[in-house]
């Protein structure tokens, strides 16, 4: 079995291209879907990040309020250092898990879609290659603006907080340059497929 790593910078077409393979035959693993499990209501991540950050950080329905924690993290290293010394952990022993069930039952190939591989050293050492979706920071930052959800210091916050997509290239083993039309990174993601199988 390959565990094969996905990352790229915010923005830059990670998901897409993590459904590409997937419609190819690879189990996909999305660490972002994984941090949401990790500090669902009652769960001890959840009850830490309360502690920690207090109890403004909830919705009225008890379930964390992303977008707040957003805002308090991507405008402090400190405090974002805080938040993720609390559910990385947490993410990694729930990934590293399921790579382990998929083990046990023969799978072949697993992508690990994470934005944050590079930057926390843990990730690294369950995946034999890496693919990093490459972007230029201009097309980046028009996709995110199109999003609606993002003023541009918010979006500048989050690139910001990312190691830039030229440091991620220097670690990659394949890179998906998502600069174009999806017809053409659908085809790239076929043609790396191949190689990968």
């Amino acid at each position: 079995m390959k565990v094969i790593g996905l990352t790229g910078s915010i923005g830059s077409g990670k998901s897409t291209v993590s459904c590409f393979f997937e419609e190819l035959g690879a189990v996909v693993i999305d660490a972002d879907q994984v941090s949401r499990q990790v500090v669902e209501p009652g769960s001890p991540a959840l009850k830490e990040l309360t502690v920690t950050f207090g109890e403004n950080i909830l919705n009225p329905d008890g379930s964390l309020n992303r977008t707040l924690v957003a805002e308090i993290v991507f405008n402090s290293d400190e405090k974002r250092e805080l938040l993720n010394s609390i559910i990385h952990p947490m993410i990694f022993n729930e990934i590293n898990s399921t790579i382990g069930e998929y083990r046990e039952k023969g799978t072949e190939i697993i992508i690990l879609e994470a934005a944050l591989i590079l930057e926390k050293k843990g990730l690294i050492k369950l995946i034999d290659k890496l693919i990093v979706v490459s972007i230029d920071e201009e097309t980046q930052k028009k996709r995110l603006g199109g999003r609606g959800d993002l003023s541009k210091e918010q979006i500048d916050a989050r690139i910001n907080s990312q190691l830039t997509n030229n440091e991620k290239i220097k670690h990659a083993d394949y890179i998906i340059d998502n600069n174009q039309d999806l017809v053409n990174t659908r085809e790239q993601v076929r043609e790396l497929w191949d190689k990968l199988t």
